[in-house]
C-alpha cells in the first residue's frame, strides 16, 4: 500500500469533533507477532545510538521534527528511538496501541503513506492527531526474519505533506537497516550461546563431546546464515550481458567478514554492479557490509554517476561510525546496454580496478585509483568510461583473489597470474570465465581459502558467426 487514502469529499466540517479510536486490527494481538517482539529484548530498554543514528538520519534528509523506530505489543507502541521526543525514559516513550499509526502498518502488513491524517480514512479518528499534533505520518514495517512486522520505521510531519518517491525510498532503506540491526542481534545471540554449549560441553565426558560438535556446528551455520543474507539471493537479468558470480568464504566457525557483491537497476536503463571489502570480521563487518548495500541501492534510485554514489556510501560511513571508525573498499560500475554492446564507467575507493577481457584475449584495467572509503570526507574519487563489445568480459574481484596464498608461505596469487587466467580463458559464458578464476585461486592455494574472497563476471555474448568488435 502506498500513497494516501484521502476521500477528496471529507472534509473537516462532516468529521465529529471528538475523536475515539477505532479498533485495533486484529493482527496486532497475532500470538506468533507477539512472541517475535518479545524475542528482541527491545521493549522496555533505553535509547542505544545503532537506532538514534537511523531516526537522526531520517528527521535530517526528510526534514521533518519527529522519527521513530518502534516495537508494538498487544497494549502499547514502544519508542525504541524517537526525534522529537525529548525524555529516555521507556516509560514516556510510548502510546497505547489504539492511539498509534502503527497499529495500521501491522493491520495492512504494508507501509503506510499518509498527507493528512485528518482527512484521511484510515486515520482520521486517531486521538494521536490532536495529543501529538501528528498530521503526515509515513512508515514502513520492521519485520522480524520469519516476516512478523515487529513495529515501523516512521517520520511525522506536523503540516500536511505531500511525501515524495524520494521520501518514500530513504524510509524504506532505513526501516531495511533497523530490521537488519535487530536481526543481526538475535544471530549474534544465537551464536554466542551456541559457543557457550560448546565450550561448556567440551570438559564433559565422550557423549557431551558430540553435542559440543553439534553446537559449534550450529554456530557455524548461524554465521553462514548470517553472512549468506548479507548477499543478494539471485542475480538480475541485465539486457545483452550474462552475470555470473563466485563467493568463497574465509572465515573459521563463527566469524563474519565482510566480502560482498551487489547488482541493482538504475535510472534510465542503467545497471549498478558493485563489490567492495570490509575492514574486520564479526558483527561489525556485518553491519558495515549491510549499510554500504543498503546506501548504494537507495544512491543508485537517484543517480547513475558511480563516484556520487560512492561518495554517498564515504559519508555515510562517517557519519555512522562516530566512535568505532569502519573502513571499506569498492569498485562500483554503471552499466547501460546499446545495441553494440553495454558501455561502463567505473569508480574505485581504496579498490583494485575492474578488468576487461577483450574477445582477442587482451587484458585491461578499468577506474583510477581513489582512497578507501569511511577514512577522509574526500575520498578522491573519479570515473572511467569504457565500452565492451560482443565477446569482452568485466571482471570485479576482491583482494581474496590477488593476496590468496598456500598456508606454508606467503607467496601472493598476484594480479600478473590473474592476468594469465583470464587472457588463456576465452569468455564463452560469464560463468565459465567466473569458473576458471575460482578454479585458479583454489588449485594455486591447495585449496586453502583464508579471507573472504568474491568474483563477479559478466559477459557480453557474441553474437553467433559473427566476429567480436575491435575494442575501443
Amino acid at each position: 500500500m502506498t500513497g494516501t487514502d484521502t476521500d477528496p469529499d471529507l472534509t473537516l466540517r462532516d468529521l465529529p469533533l471528538e475523536r475515539q479510536p477505532a479498533a485495533v486490527p486484529t493482527r496486532v494481538f497475532d500470538p506468533t507477532r507477539l512472541a517475535a517482539v518479545r524475542r528482541t529484548g527491545l521493549l522496555d530498554t533505553g535509547p542505544e545510538e545503532p537506532f538514534d543514528r537511523l531516526t537522526r538520519l531520517a528527521a535530517s534528509l526528510l526534514g521533518t521534527p519527529h522519527a521513530f523506530v518502534t516495537v508494538v505489543d498487544e497494549t502499547r507502541s514502544f519508542w525504541k528511538s524517537c526525534v522529537g521526543v525529548d525524555t529516555t525514559d521507556p516509560g514516556r516513550r510510548q502510546n497505547r496501541v489504539e492511539e498509534s499509526f502503527c497499529q495500521y502498518v501491522i493491520g495492512a502488513d504494508a507501509e503506510l503513506i499518509v498527507t493528512d491524517a485528518r482527512r484521511d480514512r484510515r486515520t482520521w479518528s486517531n486521538p494521536s492527531i490532536e495529543s501529538m499534533g501528528v498530521i503526515a505520518w509515513a512508515g514502513f514495517p520492521i519485520r522480524s526474519l520469519d516476516g512478523s512486522v515487529l513495529g515501523t520505521f516512521c517520520a511525522v510531519d506536523t503540516v500536511v505533506r505531500d511525501w515524495t518517491p524520494h521520501d518514500i525510498e530513504v524510509l524504506q532503506t532505513l526501516a531495511h537497516a533497523a530490521a537488519g540491526e535487530i536481526a543481526l542481534r538475535g544471530a549474534v545471540d544465537d551464536a554466542r550461546a551456541a559457543t557457550v554449549r560448546a565450550e561448556n560441553a567440551a570438559t564433559q565426558a565422550h557423549a557431551a563431546t558430540l553435542r559440543a560438535l553439534e553446537a559449534a556446528e550450529e554456530s557455524a551455520l548461524l554465521s553462514r546464515t548470517l553472512q549468506e543474507s548479507l548477499l543478494p539471493p539471485h542475480l538480475p537479468a541485465i539486457p545483452r550481458a550474462q552475470l555470473a558470480v563466485r563467493y568463497l568464504r574465509g572465515g573459521r566457525g563463527a566469524e563474519v567478514l565482510g566480502d560482498f557483491y551487489d547488482v541493482f537497476a538504475s535510472p534510465r536503463g542503467a545497471w549498478g554492479v558493485v563489490v567492495g571489502d570490509v575492514a574486520g570480521k564479526g558483527p561489525q563487518a556485518a553491519k558495515t557490509t549491510a549499510l554500504a548495500r543498503y546506501t548504494l541501492r537507495a544512491a543508485a534510485v537517484r543517480c547513475t554517476v558511480p563516484s556520487t554514489n560512492l561518495a554517498t556510501l564515504n559519508t555515510a560511513l562517517l557519519e555512522w561510525f562516530t566512535d568505532d571508525t569502519q573502513f571499506l573498499t569498492a569498485v562500483y560500475a554503471t552499466v547501460r546496454p546499446h545495441r553494440a554492446g553495454l558501455s561502463v564507467q567505473v569508480s574505485c575507493g581504496g579498490h583494485d580496478p575492474a578488468l576487461i577481457r577483450r574477445a582477442n584475449g587482451t587484458v585491461e584495467t578499468l577506474g583510477r585509483p581513489g582512497l578507501i572509503l569511511g577514512c577522509l570526507p574526500d575520498a578522491g574519487l573519479s570515473n572511467q568510461r569504457g565500452f565492451l563489445n560482443p565477446g569482452d568480459a568485466l571482471i570485479m574481484t576482491t583482494d581474496g583473489v590477488t593476496e590468496a596464498h598456500r598456508p606454508e608461505d606467503r607467496d601472493l596469487f598476484g594480479s600478473d597470474r590473474l592476468h594469465v587466467v583470464l587472457s588463456q580463458t576465452p569468455a564463452t559464458s560469464a560463468d565459465h570465465l567466473a569458473g576458471a578464476i575460482e578454479n585458479a585461486v583454489l588449485g594455486y592455494t591447495g585449496r586453502h581459502v583464508s579471507d573472504d574472497t568474491a568474483i563477479l563476471v559478466l559477459v557480453v555474448p557474441a553474437a553467433p558467426d559473427e566476429p567480436a568488435r575491435p575494442a575501443v
